[in-house]
C-alpha cells in the first residue's frame, strides 16, 4: 500500500472545486468492495486487500484512499462486534487489555503517517505480513513451545511484556499502514492464546484488538486528513454488512484449513505488495 501521490485511474468525475464527485457506479462500486473487505477483514484479517484498490479505482489519489479505508472500516469494527457476541463472552478483561494497547500504538502510527515519509515503513511491510502469515502456519508448535518453556520456569503464564510490545507494534502498524494488521495481529493471539482456544475466538478477539487501533487513527483523520466522506460512507455500509455475515462463516469452517488459507493470502499479499515495491 502506498501513501504517496501517484496518477490513478478515475472512475468518478472532479467537480468544480476540485473534490471527486462519486456516481452511481463508484458507489455501486465501493458498496460492493466495502462488502468483499468486511468479509475478508473479520475471516482473514485482510480488509484492505479489497477495499483499497477499489478506493484508487474510484478515483482518489493514495493518501486520500489511505485514510479514507481507515474510517471506512470504523464499521468493520462495529460489525465484527455484532456478529461475534458468543465468540467474546467472558473475554471482557482480555479485550479491554487488548483494546488499550492496540489504541495507544493506532496514535502513534496516525502520528506518524501525519508527519513523516512512508517509504522506509514500505520497504518492511512485505516482510511484516509475511511474517505474521508464517507465524499462523506454524501456530501449533510454537504454542507449544511456548506452552513448554512457561512450565520450565515454573509458570503456565505466558510472557507478559514481549506480548504487549507485540500487540502495541502491531496497533502502529495499523494506525500507520494497516494492510494485512489483522493476519499480524492473528499471529501474535494465536501463539499466546490459552491451548485449545478455537480459532473463531481467537479471530473475534483479533478483530476487535485490530478495531481498537482503527478507531482511534479514524478519528485522527476525520478531523486532519483528506477524507472523503461519500466514499468513506459508501464504503462503510458494505463493510458493515460483510464484516456481521463474516463471524457466521468462520463458526462453520473447519479450523485447519481456514487457517491455511488466510497464512496463504497473506503471503500472497506480502509477495504483491513487495512486487510493487521494486
Amino acid at each position: 500500500m502506498s501513501l504517496e501521490d501517484e496518477p490513478t485511474a478515475h472512475a468518478g468525475t472532479v467537480g468544480r472545486s476540485g473534490e471527486l464527485e462519486m456516481g452511481i457506479g463508484s458507489s455501486a462500486l465501493l458498496v460492493s468492495a466495502g462488502v468483499a473487505s468486511g468479509l475478508a477483514g473479520s475471516i482473514a484479517g485482510l480488509a484492505s486487500l479489497f477495499s483499497y484498490p477499489a478506493l484508487l479505482a474510484a478515483g482518489l489519489p493514495p493518501v486520500a484512499a489511505n485514510v479514507t479505508n481507515t474510517v471506512a472500516l470504523f464499521s468493520n469494527t462495529v460489525g465484527t462486534a455484532a456478529g461475534s457476541r458468543t465468540e467474546l463472552r467472558g473475554q471482557r478483561d482480555r479485550l479491554l487489555r487488548l483494546a488499550v494497547l492496540s489504541a495507544l500504538g493506532g496514535a502513534v502510527g496516525a502520528a506518524l503517517l501525519l508527519s513523516t515519509p512512508s517509504s522506509a515503513f514500505e520497504a518492511v511491510v512485505p516482510w511484516l505480513i509475511a511474517l505474521g502469515s508464517v507465524l499462523i502456519l506454524v501456530r501449533d508448535p510454537l504454542r507449544r513451545l511456548v506452552t513448554s518453556r512457561a512450565q520450565a520456569l515454573g509458570s503456565a503464564a505466558r510472557p507478559t511484556l514481549p506480548i504487549a510490545a507485540a500487540v502495541l507494534l502491531v496497533g502502529l502498524y495499523g494506525g500507520y499502514f494497516g494492510a494485512a494488521s489483522g493476519v499480524l495481529m492473528l499471529a501474535v493471539l494465536s501463539l499466546t492464546a490459552a491451548a485449545g482456544e478455537p480459532l473463531p475466538v481467537t479471530n473475534a478477539v483479533k478483530n476487535i484488538a485490530t478495531g481498537a487501533a482503527n478507531i482511534t487513527a479514524a478519528v485522527a483523520y476525520a478531523f486532519v486528513a483528506p477524507v472523503h466522506w461519500g466514499a468513506a460512507v459508501a464504503l462503510g455500509v458494505g463493510a458493515l454488512l460483510g464484516s456481521w455475515v463474516g463471524p457466521v462463516i468462520v463458526r462453520r469452517l473447519p479450523e485447519t484449513p481456514l487457517r491455511i488459507a488466510i497464512a496463504l493470502a497473506g503471503l500472497g499479499l506480502a509477495v504483491s505488495l513487495w512486487y510493487q515495491g521494486t
